[in-house]
């Protein structure tokens, strides 16, 4: 609804985030020029035809949240070496929640680890999956790439040292509210480099001519504090691969 508003104003160019926002604004307009920054491959969700060669009206930015599942899984199994079984928490209405499933579930399974799926959509649904993975006897918890639980992150942190699970989370933002562990590209950089595509269209510019711009840098987080709180003991190896530790 949003999206065809804006193109009725007739505005010069639009700018999208998160995936929703990118795809809503690409099935209201194929003349106006859309920027966005998404966590996705946009060539997986449709956005683009190739990064290279955007195509059509789109081009922007990707920070590969969603693809960075399995590396997430590894490093969490290297903080918590002895884990069995993992938790997975999914919003089941996000567009790519079956390919972060399916990533996470084939991980697990190369790793000879036990997967749990839980699904939570809103914010009452955060404690019941949580009694749910300790009913499991849930080892450690995935937190899949999600904008809903970035805007919640306080009480999925709360709820995780509460429960004494430990937790890896796909921005640093969890990290710095209290969550053990998380490893991700720089949102904001991407985001900055979107604003520069709008800059460059607004003078001229056009967006099949724009290559899809990707994250050079991931950064790995690590809460110490958190850690001693759960009592567990952060592998020298682990910590020297830290791009930050906070204590």
């Amino acid at each position: 609804m949003m999206a065809a508003d804006l193109v009725g104003q007739r505005v010069d160019v639009l700018f999208a985030s998160p995936l929703p926002a990118a795809l809503a604004a690409k099935a209201a307009t194929t003349t106006i020029p859309i920027v966005f920054a998404v966590g996705s491959d946009p060539v997986k969700t449709g956005l683009v035809l190739s990064l290279n060669r955007p195509g059509g009206n789109l081009t922007g930015a990707t920070f590969l949240s969603v693809e960075l599942g399995a590396k997430r899984l590894e490093l969490l199994r290297d903080l918590v070496p002895k884990i069995a079984s993992i938790g997975l928490l999914v919003n089941p209405n996000n567009p790519t929640a079956a390919v972060q499933t399916k990533d996470i579930q084939t991980a697990t399974t190369a790793l000879g680890l036990q997967l749990h799926v839980l699904h939570a959509a809103s914010q009452s649904d955060f404690d019941s999956a949580f009694v749910t993975l300790v009913r499991q006897r849930t080892d450690a918890l995935v937190v899949s790439a999600d904008p809903f639980f970035l805007s919640h992150r306080d009480q999925l942190v709360a709820l995780a040292t509460r429960h004494s699970m430990p937790a890896i989370y796909y921005a640093r933002e969890f990290a710095a509210a209290g969550g053990l562990i998380s490893y991700a590209s720089n949102f904001a950089d991407s985001f900055r480099q979107a604003a520069i595509y709008v800059g460059r269209i607004l003078k001229g510019g056009k967006p099949a001519d724009l290559p899809v711009l990707q994250p050079t840098k991931f950064e790995l987080v690590i809460n110490l504090k958190t850690a001693k709180t759960l009592g567990l003991e952060v592998p020298p190896t682990l910590l020297a691969r830290a791009d930050e530790v906070i204590e």
